[in-house]
């Protein structure tokens, strides 16, 4: 019995020691590949210097230290450690820290990373020259922290391609980026959070700064194909830009762009740009243009401020749908604009709400079942400035200015019917102060095609019941 139990476990040890040198062995063999894989990288248009290659003894992984090469373009790339976890054919994760590119020459950092680690990439190592097949370029999850580019540098143009950064000279600084589902031709999500930078040259911007707490953009698709692209949303928050031609900031830019659920639209939410700032730092020879403008828009005060939201929703009663718009537009001492759409559509054969929403050439083919519209604009301020304004550009009293612009109205009028005549005067009773609001409403036949009002717009008045009223 002794004899049976001692034979067991010498199987086991034995077993072990087996187990124990075959995972050397694949390990031993993941950190040759690991090394020639760098090697066959970098190996061409440059030198390398390779530190200690090694494998996990208790874990699927092999890490490559100290990596160095030294381009012949004249940049230098540094890598602290690349760790391929899991399968060797098939990782986990790939992961680099201490990453920076510099210069040789100056030894200025171009651009660094603390750490990025790639989920689930196709391979352990991406070959830098070679063309890739777009079924290699994804990956499932990616995550960046601590960058931080130089822009004056070809690297940051070629990143910042066809954007005001794109010949910049400056430095940007991101905390951390977050993608998942990265692809050639589409992007599930991708995240950047804590961005800060500092330049000059921005293009038509001028010279200065700007942070923005997050930005993040989901189902980014057709990416690879101009005119193709779609994104299901964007949500920017705390954006602020102080520049030569731009001060300002903005809390809020929400876009919906899945219409698969019936619903999308826009939000802006507390734009504020700093008038009086950008005037300062305007060419003298401009600033009393910018000044009077700025004055009529804002009362005086410098800074103007507009909250909106652009909505719209697709709601399915069987036979036909209704879309249904809800929009406001609200500038601080100026004007609220409303627009409220209420329309009963039957869409073509074949195409969806989402199909409409996505190309508006399909509603052109779309039959109205009647349906109403209605504008409401709201003084809060600006037309009497306006009044103010145009007189003093004219040279004549308000009183003269506004019976100009009634004269004007009902001549036009003329032209363009009663129904735009009566919008134009309830604009004139906004500029001499006898209104605060004018409402527009428009009641559609009960059956008719879109095409027919976008092929005759000058007769869409008369085709339509329309309402106008002030008070």
């Amino acid at each position: 019995m002794y004899a049976l139990r001692s034979q067991a476990i010498r199987l086991g040890q034995m077993l072990t020691f087996t187990t124990i040198m075959g995972a050397c062995g694949v390990a031993a063999a993941d950190a040759q590949r690991l090394e020639a894989d760098l090697r066959a990288l970098f190996g061409e248009g440059g030198t390398l210097s390779l530190g200690e290659v090694s494998s996990g003894m208790l874990r699927s992984r092999v890490t490559a230290e100290d990596i160095v090469f030294e381009a012949e373009e004249g940049e230098r790339l540094l890598i602290e450690r690349y760790i391929v976890s899991g399968d060797y054919d098939a990782p986990d994760e790939v992961t680099l820290e201490g990453i920076r590119i510099e210069d040789s020459l100056t030894e200025l950092t171009l651009m660094s990373a603390e750490r990025i680690v790639m989920g689930k990439p196709p391979r352990a190592v991406f070959p830098l020259r070679a063309q890739l097949d777009p079924e290699e370029l994804r990956l499932g999850s990616l995550a960046v922290d601590g960058i931080v580019i130089e822009l004056a540098s070809e690297l940051a143009e070629e990143l910042f391609f066809d954007t005001p950064l794109q010949h910049g000279q400056g430095r940007m600084t991101i905390e951390r980026i977050r993608g998942e589902s990265l692809s050639h031709d589409a992007i599930g999500m991708l995240e950047l959070t804590g961005v800060a930078g500092a330049a000059e040259n921005l293009d038509e911007f001028g010279s200065g700064s700007f942070t923005l707490a997050s930005l993040r953009l989901e189902g980014l698709t057709g990416i690879d194909t101009e005119g193709e692209e779609k994104l299901a949303s964007l949500l920017l928050s705390d954006l602020a830009v102080e520049a030569r031609e731009l001060v300002g900031s903005l809390a809020l830019l929400d876009v919906d762009g899945d219409f698969d659920d019936g619903k999308g639209g826009l939000r802006l939410e507390r734009l504020h740009v700093d008038l009086a700032r950008m005037i300062e730092l305007a060419p003298e020879e401009e600033r009393t243009q910018l000044r009077m403008a700025s004055n009529v828009l804002t009362d005086g005060s410098g800074e103007l401020r507009l909250d909106a939201a652009l909505l719209g929703n697709w709601k399915d009663e069987g036979e036909h749908s209704v879309l249904v718009s809800d929009s406001q537009v609200d500038v601080q001492d100026a004007l609220r604009l409303l627009l409220n759409i209420n329309l009963p559509v039957v869409l073509p054969s074949g195409v969806t709400p989402a199909d409409a929403f996505a190309d508006t050439e399909w509603l052109e083919r779309a039959t109205l079942l009647g349906g109403d519209m209605r504008l409401n604009l709201s003084d809060k301020g600006l037309f009497a400035r306006l009044a103010t304004l145009g007189a003093a550009m004219e040279g004549t009293t308000e009183a003269q200015y506004i019976e100009q612009a009634r004269t004007q109205a009902q001549g036009l009028g003329m032209m363009f019917g009663p129904e735009v005549q009566a919008i134009l005067l309830g604009l004139v009773e906004l500029l001499e102060g006898s209104a605060k609001e004018l409402e527009v409403r428009a009641n559609l036949p009960a059956e008719s095609a879109m095409s027919s009002y976008t092929d005759d717009p000058l007769g869409v008045p008369s085709k339509l019941n329309v309402k106008v009223e002030t008070r």
